[in-house]
């Protein structure tokens, strides 16, 4: 699928403009945001930085200027749209490749805005990508689960050039102007190891951190809140990290039980897939997260609940919901081929599942643990542990194997 590029000099070509080197890509449909684009255009040069314009514009080929064979096949302006975001996808990242571009900004509407994620997707962690967008937010929201774009809602719809669009987008172009993508020189020298935490979860992640920190190895933590682990396993499959600490999966229950906190059917898969190292806990599998008490499905009625804040109900998991959490658990841990364990806290998964806690159930727990004994690889490891997760000594059972099998349990001040 071909597209226009448009240098800062004004001229058309199709090709990989490499001399531009570092030049900040804009990409808008021509057709509908050509002025909100030059606009933008134009503040970004103000600053200094050479710009790329990609038009993704359907007008023309659905008018009948079809550029190829691939346009002709494609029957609606969606469908189309959707073609020339996975091409200039592959563009884009023969940019970077290049050193063409060091950042990204986008302005769009709603299927412009759904282009724009789709374009960026390949793009590295912390590539700087903005987009300018009037897209409701829902569709935002669904962007930001995906990527880390830098989101600037208009708030008011994108019609050329206004009182209103002219401070968003003289904004917009400042800030992308100042952001340069720096990648790193060479492998990184210290280990990283990614974790999962959540409020409930909170002391074992710390825990866990300052145990790697004495050995020299840094700690990223992800919340377990759906976009967090969706994140976190695709970074993984990036290949971001040397290990995994997956002290909180509760986005499995969300995942099984409809709760707000998902992270999709990929949750739990790409350290295996990788074979690093990974240590799995059941942090969090007593609840289910829903929002406020209005949004919760009428089907749960009569269940145990918590609210945990204003904007955050939690749904206390059945021994029958465990389970199923536990067999999934196994079922996607059992493809695992790299040093893989299971660490089992007896006395609670939560900080609201202590004993007396307001979520204490040890049948209800127990299940999980049964469920996943029964359903597990033999060749994964699993340790029972007589202690709480946010007690010290889980954290420092997980960290210490994690750091063995890093090889750094030895010499754990070496590279402090």
């Amino acid at each position: 699928m071909s597209h226009h590029c448009t240098d800062d000099q004004g001229s058309i070509r199709d090709g990989n403009p490499s001399e531009l080197a570092g030049a900040v890509a804009i990409v808008a449909t021509l057709d509908t945001k050509g002025a909100e684009a030059s606009y933008l255009a134009g503040t970004i040069k103000a600053c200094g930085r050479k710009i790329l314009l990609i038009d993704i514009g359907t007008s023309n080929l659905i008018a009948g200027d079809k550029q190829d064979a691939d346009s002709a096949r494609v029957s609606s302006p969606a469908e189309l749209l959707k073609e020339i975001a996975a091409s200039t996808r592959k563009k884009v990242a023969g940019l970077l490749q290049s050193g063409a571009i060091s950042a990204i900004v986008g302005v769009a509407g709603g299927k412009g805005s759904a282009a724009f994620g789709e374009i960026v997707s390949d793009l590295p962690y912390g590539f700087p990508k903005l987009l300018v967008s009037s897209a409701r937010p829902a569709l935002l929201a669904e962007l930001a689960i995906h990527n880390d774009i830098i989101l600037y809602p208009t708030l008011v719809d994108l019609f050329g050039i206004n009182a209103f669009t002219d401070r968003v987008l003289q904004n917009a172009g400042r800030a992308i102007a100042a952001m340069h993508y720096a990648p790193a020189q060479g492998a990184h020298k210290r280990k990283i190891v990614a974790i999962t935490a959540f409020g409930v979860t909170t002391p074992a992640a710390n825990q866990c951190m300052a145990r790697l920190a004495e050995a020299g190895v840094d700690a990223i933590v992800f919340p377990a809140n759906g976009a967090g682990g969706r994140k976190m396993e695709q970074l993984i499959a990036a290949g971001e990290f040397d290990a995994v600490i997956d002290l909180t999966t509760t986005e499995l229950a969300d995942e099984l039980f409809g709760g707000a906190a998902s992270a999709g059917p990929d949750r739990l898969k790409a350290a295996s897939q990788q074979l690093i190292p990974q240590v799995i806990a059941p942090g969090a599998v007593d609840m289910v997260n829903f929002g406020p008490r209005s949004s919760i499905p009428d089907q749960f009625r009569g269940r145990q609940f918590y609210s945990h804040t204003a904007y955050t109900t939690l749904m206390r998991t059945t021994p029958s919901e465990n389970a199923s959490i536990g067999r999934l658990t196994a079922e996607r841990l059992s493809r695992a081929e790299g040093p893989t364990i299971v660490l089992w806290p007896a006395n609670g998964v939560s900080d609201y599942d202590r004993e007396g806690g307001i979520f204490s159930n040890p049948e209800a727990d127990r299940a999980w643990l049964d469920a996943l004994k029964d359903n597990l690889a033999p060749k994964i490891a699993v340790r029972e542990l007589n202690c709480h997760i946010n007690d010290p000594e889980f954290a420092e059972a997980a960290a210490s194997w994690i750091l063995k099998q890093l090889g750094t349990e030895a010499d754990c001040n070496a590279n402090v």
